[in-house]
């Protein structure tokens, strides 16, 4: 369940749903690719105020329910979680990038949507959790939120 994050500031409850598709929809998601995924997300929530509430793969695409500080955006928060992980994937497993040959792992888009406190986010995780081609959803990650610490 989300949390109110206090900052000196404001007081926030912002959760987005963030779908981020593989370049040219390759099948690029494997117990490897997932678990380096995983990984590199847990790294960017130490670093920024991005709280991974649950991460999921279905072969060719991502899902990201999040929740962060009203200082970033929903674009700034897609492209820090697209470059940094496109980066560390390539470097840690070489074969995706000759999968992917154009040398970028995201597609240049991603679904972003914003997830209500009461209600809609248990809605968006079970949609999250479910959904998927013939089930092939591997869920990576799943968290009970908390608050950031403020300096």
């Amino acid at each position: 369940m989300s949390e109110y994050v206090h900052k000196s500031h404001n007081v926030s409850v912002l959760l987005y749903h963030l779908v981020c598709p593989a370049k040219y929809r390759r099948v690029v998601f494997t117990p490897e690719v997932d678990g380096w995924l995983k990984e590199v997300c847990l790294e960017i929530a130490k670093r920024y105020e991005i709280q991974f509430v649950e991460i999921g793969t279905d072969k060719d695409h991502v899902h990201f329910l999040v929740q962060s500080v009203p200082m970033y955006s929903p674009t700034q928060i897609a492209r820090v979680i697209k470059s940094i992980t496109a980066r560390e994937i390539f470097k840690r497993v070489p074969s995706v990038k000759k999968q992917l040959w154009g040398g970028e792992f995201w597609t240049k888009g991603y679904f972003v949507n914003t997830v209500g406190q009461k209600g809609n986010e248990k809605t968006i995780a079970t949609y999250v959790r479910n959904q998927g081609r013939e089930k092939e959803y591997q869920q990576l990650h799943r968290e009970q939120l908390t608050l950031f610490d403020t300096p």
